[in-house]
């Protein structure tokens, strides 16, 4: 079976979660990394796509443009060449507000989805459709090459993409009115979505020195050690759906305090409530206390419960619903 993914090969940046699919699934099926070439003229059985909306993004108007074409002659494509589309919903809806015709593009690439694929079984999918829910993977193998280091007491991080919906500002905001006595440093590590937050989270710190800033995209090693050198990681999402950022601080061994939804109590049932703190309504200094508290007593475990996390587990239920998804396309 040929999968073509919908992110290409090779990447710096590219998103280790994808990267690891990959990998995973290379023993069982022939993956294929996404150029518009391929895409348009290559065979392949199955489309597997992440994030449509990144389809149709481009630099430049006229590059959006061209874009919004290709996604046009793909669509095409797949309709007369009878692919079978797999769209894994990693949020419940985008995070960037999309013109109405690249709405109307990404609903066609809904009507042409034929196996959605959760990563919790709280995602909405379309009623009737075929679904397969596949929890997110674990970062464990990932980072095998990189030991953390003991934890500096009292320090809190956090790290991943900082957009406005994650509360960035409203956590430094809120560190900033503990007492040295309970926390002794804030790290936020990770690139900005634009200019204006970076200077909205420098003001919100007013220099506060405890504070530390490494706004751009880091490396591996880099947070590795970040994420070793905390005592807590604190994601104070305004909407927390599915989160790599979590698994990958689990996978280092390090708790993390998330707000209250279904996913994270969940969550914190399956791998263990002292690796997963919750809070409900705002975040505070209060908060910020209770939850290094709560890391500070003796844990049940000695690491979080991964097990239901492993990449051989997730490739053999995606090569499963890979080939659901062909048997539906041909049934028709």
């Amino acid at each position: 079976m040929r999968v073509l993914q919908s992110f290409p090969e090779g990447r710096a940046t590219t998103n280790p979660y994808l990267l690891q699919l990959s990998r995973s699934l290379a023993p069982h099926v022939e993956v294929l990394g996404f150029t518009w070439r391929r895409a348009l003229t290559g065979r392949y059985d199955v489309f597997h796509v992440h994030w449509p909306e990144i389809l149709l993004q481009g630099r430049t108007p006229g590059r959006a443009l061209a874009k919004r074409m290709l996604s046009r002659l793909l669509l095409a494509r797949l309709r007369m060449c009878r692919t079978a589309v797999v769209r894994t919903v990693h949020n419940v809806r985008s995070h960037e507000s999309a013109p109405r015709h690249d709405q109307k593009l990404l609903q066609s690439f809904d009507r042409r989805t034929t196996l959605w694929i959760r990563l919790n079984p709280f995602t909405p999918v379309p009623a009737g459709a075929l679904k397969r829910t596949i929890p997110h993977g674990d970062y464990r193998d990932w980072y095998s090459n990189h030991v953390p280091g003991a934890p500096v007491h009292g320090r809190l991080l956090y790290f991943g993409l900082i957009r406005a919906y994650k509360g960035v500002d409203g956590l430094v905001d809120s560190f900033r009115h503990l007492d040295d006595g309970d926390a002794s440093s804030l790290h936020i590590v990770g690139a900005p979505h634009s200019g204006e937050l970076a200077q909205r989270l420098q003001r919100a710190a007013g220099g506060d020195p405890r504070i530390n800033f490494v706004l751009r995209h880091a490396s591996d090693a880099e947070l590795a050690d970040a994420i070793g050198a905390a005592e807590l990681v604190v994601l104070p999402y305004a909407e927390m759906h599915n989160s790599g950022a979590v698994l990958l601080a689990l996978s280092l061994d390090r708790p993390v305090l998330v707000p209250t939804s279904t996913v994270t109590m969940a969550l914190a049932v399956e791998v263990g409530p002292d690796w997963v703190i919750t809070y409900a309504g705002p975040l505070s200094a209060q908060v910020l206390t209770d939850a290094l508290a709560h890391t500070r007593r003796t844990r049940s475990a000695p690491a979080p419960d991964l097990t239901h996390r492993r990449w051989a587990v997730g490739a053999a239920d995606h090569v499963e619903a890979y080939g659901r998804a062909v048997q539906a396309v041909r049934s028709r």
